[in-house]
């Protein structure tokens, strides 16, 4: 099964800031850096420092294919890269 891209992974969170998807966060009660949330299904680990959406490290779609970060890879190649600053916002938003 071939790995999701970073674009897979960033229209499910795309449609999670136009409200088009449902946003929940898994693990309310996190004391790390780290959230997961279900955005329809999509299974996503994210990196928050301060409120502030840093990246996705981990994607798993309904399908069961998956997404890992590399923080090695170039620009382009994390979800959260692929945002517009108002998308991040309402992310982030949500994410408070």
């Amino acid at each position: 099964m071939p790995a999701l891209t970073a674009r897979e992974v960033y229209q499910p969170l795309r449609d999670a800031a136009q409200g088009i998807r449902t946003f929940k966060r898994i693990d309310e009660y996190c004391t790390s850096n780290l959230v997961r949330v279900d955005i329809d299904g999509w299974r996503l680990l994210l990196d928050v420092d301060a409120g502030h959406l840093r990246h996705c490290l981990h994607g798993q779609c309904p399908d069961g294919r998956e997404y890992a970060f590399d923080n090695g890879q170039r620009f382009g190649t994390d979800p959260v890269s692929l945002l517009s600053t108002w998308e991040l916002a309402q992310i982030e938003r949500l994410l408070a």
